[in-house]
């Protein structure tokens, strides 16, 4: 072999090594990037997460009964305008129960309409929506699926 033909297979080889080396890396930046990605939207989700709602029949303590919406929030953090979504009979406009603040740790409890309380069975959740510490507003529908809603 005469030396340009070596010199020309080294050139080949070194320029297939360098387009080698920029591909590898540009694939492990595009998953870091994507690493980064999911990271950064589980803490975006991380209070929303710690908030659930659900109604239940509870005992007061004249010993009657109230069927109560309870809207927990297990954040370290406030949740905002606070909504707990109803459904709709026939021709009428979907309504919603207005909660407001719900603080840090606490779950609050609201009655729920009177008409509920002839389907009630056991304790279920519903849906709620509301916005975190940092003003973005997100919705859990009645399966518990967590959804941010614009």
């Amino acid at each position: 072999m005469d030396s340009d033909a070596v010199s020309a297979f080294a050139d080949v080889f070194a320029a297939v090594g360098t387009v080698g080396a920029f591909l590898v890396g540009f694939l492990l930046l595009r998953r870091e990037h994507h690493r980064e990605a999911g990271r950064a939207e589980d803490e975006r989700r991380a209070q929303a997460e710690r908030i659930s709602a659900w109604v239940e029949l509870i005992r007061k303590v004249d010993g009657s009964d109230l069927l109560a919406f309870h809207i927990h929030n297990a954040s370290a953090m406030p949740i905002y305008e606070v909504e707990l979504p109803l459904p709709s009979r026939g021709d009428e406009d979907a309504g919603s129960e207005f909660v407001g603040l719900v603080p840090p740790g606490q779950t609050i409890q609201r009655p729920a309409p009177a008409d509920w309380r002839r389907t009630y069975v056991e304790p279920e959740p519903v849906q709620i929506e509301f916005l975190d510490s940092a003003g973005r507003r997100w919705s859990r529908d009645e399966q518990g699926t967590l959804s941010r809603a614009d």
